[in-house]
């Protein structure tokens, strides 16, 4: 089931492997979706708020753990892509120790700081009670996403990206069997919806772990010698490092937007916990889409495939454009009857809110899946500083426009919503500039003619050293 994407159609390769990868994160979504239509519906407005925050804080903690794993995935397709068996286990053992290590920390340190999230993130006392009961036994899915996204990004780095879709829609499934159980057959309020999550976590995590040492050989000298090196483990570190610093700076943006929202009361949370949930789900696909992208790159850019790497790059822009037109048109339409799915229609103050953060952010679209290329492209041919670097803009920008927009009395609120579109769009403009740049260096300059770049310990191989140094010499 493994995928060898340096040869065949460009295009057909890249979307056969994107394919399961979109649909696995569709149902992903779907455990933050049946929390927030059952919590809507059921349990009231100050709930829906409480589990919309707790969201946007366990979406930055296990960003953190995700960015180790996109990074690690990164080394794990180029030495895939190289045939180098040898690096690919080392790479594996030295990701395993780090990513397990930090989700460990991240666990005890969510559980002592529990208490002193309400000032941090400006919670209201009316909403604070039911967000940290949600939040006590949320953290618990700490370690059970560490293991998901770890083994997923494996799979995914050797071509198979089809398993962590199945093992996510078992996930799925049960997550919302559980909801309805806990929350309404139960009664046991945000609790259970949190409780419910944990569980289908820990089934698709563990589920994935023993499939993959299962039916993986790569990961079977795990059981039979000790594999850590220290040459390893900082290539993995300088490599993962960068792209955990891109996940987390991204989110910790986000986190702070999400306390100047909470500034505006429960209502504002309400509308921006639903609309956000429709906003992941209508971009999630080019996010996958882009994640795809960087395996395909990595992969080629491993195997010195320079003009795969070129077509995959045009069909990718195209398709990406073109599907976020087509979203963000669907989304302007359907804003109404998409927050209703939510929010009861008769909470009309919460609706008309989500409806105009929708058609300001929905209009959009083609910002965000044109920055998720190129956070694919440089994490994928080791220029991760340039991943962190967009991040910062378009995080930066975000949250400086946000806090200070809104405190505009003409403005309000909205000025958070126009903030975002308009940190995306001068990512994009970095990125898209730097790459013009960099594709017009020469090749002995490091130029992207060259392919292979001397970062986070990925050196161009012999023969292309020698290459640049004849042609320097002539």
């Amino acid at each position: 089931m493994n995928k060898d994407l340096t040869s065949g159609p460009v295009m057909r390769s890249m979307f056969g492997f994107a394919v399961p990868m979109i649909l696995g994160n569709l149902l992903q979504q779907c455990y933050n979706i049946a929390d927030t239509f059952i919590v809507g519906h059921f349990l009231g407005a100050n709930a829906l708020a409480a589990v919309g925050s707790s969201f946007t804080l366990m979406t930055f903690l296990t960003s953190i753990l995700l960015g180790l794993c996109m990074g690690s995935g990164a080394v794990f397709s180029i030495r895939f892509g190289r045939q180098d068996e040898e690096g690919l286990r080392e790479g594996i053992c030295a990701s395993l120790t780090l990513t397990a290590g930090l989700a460990v920390f991240l666990n005890l340190l969510s559980f002592a700081c529990l208490d002193h999230l309400r000032l941090f993130l400006r919670v209201p006392q009316e909403v604070w009670g039911a967000m940290r009961s949600y939040l006590a036994v949320i953290f618990s899915g700490i370690f059970a996403s560490f293991l998901y996204n770890f083994f997923a990004s494996f799979l995914r780095a050797i071509g198979n990206s089809l398993v962590p879709l199945i093992f996510l829609a078992i996930s799925a499934a049960l997550n919302i069997a559980l909801d309805l159980w806990f929350v309404l057959g139960l009664s046991r309020g945000v609790t259970g919806a949190a409780e419910a999550t944990v569980i289908s976590q820990y089934v698709s995590g563990i589920g994935i772990a023993i499939y993959a040492f299962l039916r993986c050989p790569k990961l079977r000298f795990l059981r039979n010698h000790f594999c850590l090196k220290w040459s390893a483990m900082k290539e993995i570190a300088a490599f993962s490092f960068l792209t955990c610093i891109q996940q987390s700076v991204m989110n910790l943006g986000i986190l702070m937007v999400q306390g100047l929202v909470n500034s505006f009361g429960p209502t504002i949370m309400a509308a921006f916990a639903a609309a956000v949930k429709i906003d992941a789900f209508a971009y999630m696909p080019v996010q996958d889409f882009g994640n795809a992208f960087s395996t395909f790159i990595a992969q080629n850019y491993g195997a010195k495939k320079e003009d795969r790497i070129r077509k995959g790059l045009r069909g990718a822009v195209i398709s990406s454009f073109l599907f976020c037109f087509l979203v963000s048109a669907l989304v302007w339409i359907f804003a109404r009857p998409l927050m209703e799915i939510f929010v009861d229609s008769g909470e009309t103050a919460i609706i008309a809110e989500g409806i105009r953060y929708l058609h300001i952010e929905g209009v959009f679209y083609c910002g965000i899946g044109c920055l998720f290329l190129l956070y694919g492209l440089y994490r994928a041919v080791a220029k991760p500083g340039m991943s962190v670097v967009l991040t910062v803009i378009s995080l930066g920008t975000r949250v400086v426009l946000a806090y200070v927009l809104s405190a505009i009395p003409a403005v309000g609120v909205v000025g958070i919503w126009w903030a975002i579109p308009i940190g995306w769009f001068l990512a994009d403009l970095t990125g898209i500039m730097y790459y013009i740049r960099w594709e017009r260096t020469p090749a002995s300059s490091g130029g992207k003619q060259a392919i292979y770049i001397s970062v986070a310990g990925v050196n161009p191989p012999s023969d292309i050293r020698s290459a640049r140094m004849r042609r320097d010499s002539d």
